[in-house]
């Protein structure tokens, strides 16, 4: 993403991977109850890395540093997106107060549970967002930069849910519309030039969507549903396109 950007396509094992995790990663919609446990989670903060810096740029490359500089990013611009929001509506917006990235099972607890491995959730009680860091860096390696700033748009897109008392009876329509609004997070940044994309990422977020659908024999009305590929390809490409007017937000 941006003009630095070289572009990473999609290797042999990366719709297996993020299938694996991002259709179970959202623990129940992101609504678990708890706080995380040792080691102290850093807090989130806008972007550092850029400074005066108008413009949010994908650096393109596949180093641990540089994950950390784009995933930075990705914090920095939704909370400035966010914050934005909120205010034209009158309110004002509290950002998610930590994101925590953890290496091993268990080392990160939501509501007396410990995550596992390859994962990302929020975590509503404890207000913060967790990460195996190990798999996020190799997603970032295997499939790209623009799915980084998806994965951190559909986590945060559950806080902003909270935030706003929306809880659904059904986890599928929890993640279709954190869907959309990760889709309207990234399509508002690039309209209103916070965010530039590079050749092929857009075909990077389709094709990593499309390896994020529910097995196609999962009922759509079970705890932890997330939707089909198909499904999720159409909530988050009519947020980006449309804005979060698609998203049903009332």
């Amino acid at each position: 993403m941006g003009d630095r950007a070289r572009r990473r396509r999609l290797g042999p094992l990366a719709g297996l991977v993020v299938a694996a995790v991002v259709a179970a990663g959202c623990m129940g919609g992101g609504l678990d109850q708890g706080e995380p446990q040792q080691p102290a989670p850093r807090e989130s903060g806008p972007a550092q890395a850029s400074p005066g810096a108008r413009t949010t740029r994908a650096d393109g490359t596949t180093s641990v540093a540089e994950f950390k500089q784009d995933f930075e990013d990705a914090v920095g611009l939704a909370e400035k997106y966010w914050t934005a929001q909120f205010r034209a509506s009158g309110e004002q917006f509290r950002p998610i107060r930590r994101v925590v990235p953890y290496s091993r099972a268990g080392e990160v607890s939501c509501g007396g549970q410990g995550l596992p491995r390859n994962n990302a959730v929020y975590c509503s009680a404890g207000d913060f967002i967790a990460y195996d860091v190990n798999w996020s860096v190799s997603a970032f390696r295997e499939i790209g930069d623009a799915f980084l700033f998806y994965l951190l748009g559909h986590e945060y897109a559950h806080g902003v849910q909270v935030r706003l008392g929306i809880r659904y009876d059904f986890t599928i329509q929890q993640e279709l519309q954190a869907d959309c609004m990760a889709g309207a997070y990234l399509g508002d940044s690039v309209r209103s030039g916070a965010l530039t994309l590079a050749d092929g990422d857009l075909d990077e977020f389709r094709e990593g969507l499309l390896a994020v659908g529910d097995d196609p024999d999962q009922p759509w009305f079970a705890e932890g549903s997330h939707g089909t590929a198909e499904q999720r390809s159409e909530k988050f490409f009519s947020g980006y396109e449309n804005s979060l007017k698609a998203c049903d937000l009332g």
